[in-house]
């Protein structure tokens, strides 16, 4: 990253906003850029770079000609930018619909939007439209984070360029190489779809996220556009839902209890062998293939699929790219030094002029409506070092109006550790929200009317309508984007345990726990409810574990009211969202090593370090409180995770693989 770079760019910023006439090239390469050893042809070249930059940001930079009186007079040409060019439009909220707003922008936590959800909220907070508001208990919903695919099919939709990618065609079960151009992205029946333009096919196309067979690569060389009427929603409501089928499986006796409640004992078939001695013959629904296949993968040698032929195809697939994973040379374990320990993954973020300057342009308006912070509550808001902050500071205090006096300059003190600004030089203004911002609001927003209790009462709709107004032309590109339900689907206890929140009392529960494949009573303190998109989950500090422990609602098999009193030392985790893991003193630290396509792992179970390798890859240092389904955890995702230390999990996740396979040699 050039410093020097993002200082012209911000000067030449300052200098098009704060003149009403305009600025001739000779002017700005003067006054601006000092520049005196250059070619004309190379500083044509620079500025026209630089214009294009301060565009993709979004200000509009204006052209004024003044033609000459004659020959000897040549055209003038003046360069300028509006005063009101790309400023976020006032947006004044009620507390009620800061509520709403919030909770629409907390739904991307690790999803492909969660940083654009954030500094849109920020825009916001820097123009004073955002109030203080409550959240309310038992209503904070989340978006699952879709994998590294999303994430980049998301970025090539809004900047509209096409990508290819390896996929699984359900209708032939061949993997084929796919050249799309990205319309939209939603979620329907369960499952994520991409929806765009099959080049090869010259049609259009629906694509499941969950067959894709290798990392999406993005064509950042050509470009496209997608029909302007395009409603990603509307496109996937008229896709049927897959019918139900049954599949047979083998499955170890007495193991595997959440699977055996859904399946039933299956009838012997005329050509099929019986099932080895210690196994049931089970037969179990369902109307997606891979999503069976991948649960089916993970419990290894448990469970031996008999049929049909494509789920067999399936299973084994993803078994043999994890083996194959597993046994592939080493990388050597290195994480930066300064990685950050202890808290939410960072990935290496851009480190480009750019990008910087997008964060000052929120960083000034930010300090005008925050006079006062201290520099380190600064920095954390927008995720960035102390060290990082205080290069922009020092950036921005040098900046200002051509040739100006101390007065046109930018004046930003924070010797006391307290960050104050006192001239702004007309930056005080958030600039609009980018594509991406308006997207994960008004997404969000969407989303959240699958709770009945957010849609009454009219915050839910009047705050989209602002949002709407306030994005412009980039609101409207959010109908390319259409995020899962988060309605819950277990009413019954919900409802028992929000009341149970509410008046304070003590719940009993009778809990299937998959990683011990067992069923236990427990008596809890209900503290909060959360949702991962449709599945609901309920905070709890529990009796028997001594400690906060997080319930999933669907696998509550019984749950009612002890009459006693709930306990007032227990307390919900501080952490808003909360998070599904609450990491301890005893919890074993393991190094994984994804693909480009498992990346997002490192966001979903929050890594504390990550280190990007030259492949693309990722490795990260994760918790966790067990290490005993680790290798279910590899056998799962297929070839895009493995287990590297400690070299016991390792080995135990190579062994459950090799088991598993064995099953189906003939």
């Amino acid at each position: 990253m050039s410093a020097s770079r993002t200082e012209r760019l911000l000067n030449l910023l300052i200098a098009l906003l704060n003149t009403t006439y305009g600025l001739r090239r000779s002017e700005l390469r003067d006054k601006v850029y000092h520049d005196t050893t250059s070619t004309d042809v190379a500083f044509g070249r620079m500025f026209e770079r630089d214009k294009n930059e301060l565009r993709r940001i979004g200000f509009d930079v204006e052209t004024v000609t003044d033609k000459g009186w004659g020959s000897d007079d040549p055209a003038t040409t003046r360069y300028r930018i509006g005063k009101e060019s790309n400023r976020l439009p006032d947006v004044s909220l009620t507390p009620a619909e800061c509520t709403v707003l919030i909770l629409a922008a907390q739904l991307w936590e690790h999803a492909a939007l969660g940083s654009a959800a954030v500094n849109a909220v920020r825009k916001l907070q820097a123009s004073g439209g955002l109030a203080d508001a409550e959240l309310p208990a038992g209503v904070q919903p989340r978006i699952r984070p879709a994998g590294q695919a999303f994430e980049d099919l998301v970025a090539a939709m809004h900047a509209q360029h096409p990508v290819s990618f390896r996929y699984l065609a359900g209708s032939t079960g061949k993997e084929e190489e796919r050249l799309v151009e990205p319309w939209g992205l939603g979620s329907r029946f369960g499952q994520w779809y991409l929806v765009g333009h099959d080049r090869a096919r010259g049609d259009k196309r629906f694509f499941r996220l969950s067959r894709f067979t290798s990392a999406v690569t993005v064509l950042t060389k050509e470009r496209f556009a997608p029909p302007s009427d395009f409603n990603v929603r509307e496109e996937l409501s008229s896709l049927p839902e897959l019918p139900v089928q049954s599949a047979v499986v083998d499955v170890a006796a007495g193991a595997l209890h959440g699977l055996r409640t859904r399946a039933h004992a299956a009838a012997p078939g005329p050509a099929a062998a019986p099932p080895q001695a210690g196994r049931d013959r089970l037969s179990v629904p369902y109307r997606d293939v891979e999503t069976l296949a991948e649960e089916l993968a993970s419990y290894g040698p448990r469970v031996r699929v008999v049929s049909p032929p494509e789920l067999v195809t399936s299973v084994r697939r993803r078994l043999t790219a994890a083996a194959a994973f597993t046994a592939a040379p080493v990388p050597a374990i290195a994480f930066p030094a300064g990685s950050p320990q202890g808290g939410a993954p960072r990935h290496p973020r851009k480190r480009t002029s750019e990008d910087q300057l997008a964060r000052m342009l929120q960083l000034v308006p930010f300090l005008v409506h925050n006079q006062g912070l201290h520099i380190s509550e600064v920095a954390a808001n927008f995720g960035i070092t102390r060290q990082e902050l205080e290069a922009d500071l020092r950036i921005l205090i040098c900046s200002g109006l051509p040739e100006g006096y101390p007065d046109d300059l930018l004046d930003i003190q924070w010797d006391d550790d307290h960050v104050t600004i006192s001239q702004d030089l007309d930056l005080k203004r958030p600039v609009r929200f980018t594509v991406e911002e308006a997207c994960a609001l008004l997404t969000g927003l969407e989303t959240l009317n699958g709770l009945p209790e957010l849609a009454e009462g009219g915050a839910l709709e009047s705050v989209t309508l602002k949002l709407m107004a306030a994005a412009g032309e980039e609101g409207l590109k959010a109908a390319a984007l259409s995020a899962p339900e988060v309605g819950p689907g277990n009413l019954a206890a919900l409802e028992t345990a929000r009341e149970a929140i509410r008046s304070g009392t003590q719940l009993r529960l009778r809990y299937f726990s998959p990683l011990r494949d067992t069923v236990s009573e427990r008596d809890i303190d209900p503290l909060r409810l959360y949702s991962l998109d449709n599945t609901w989950y309920l905070e709890a500090y529990c009796h028997s574990a001594q400690g906060l422990r997080n319930f999933r609602l669907d696998r509550i098999e019984a749950l009612a009211p002890t009459g006693r009193p709930a306990a007032e030392t227990a307390k919900a985790s501080d952490s808003v969202p909360v998070k599904l893991f609450t990491p301890n003193d005893d919890d074993a630290v393991v190094v994984v090593e994804l693909t480009r396509r498992g990346a997002g792992l490192a966001d979903e179970y929050y890594a504390e370090r990550t280190a990007e390798l030259p492949d693309g890859g990722l490795l990260a240092e994760i918790r966790f409180g067990s290490t005993d389904w680790l290798p279910m955890f590899v056998a799962q995702h297929g070839g895009t995770a493995r287990i590297l230390e400690p070299g016991g999990v390792a080995e135990a996740s190579r062994q459950w693989l090799a088991a598993a396979l064995a099953q189906y040699e003939d």
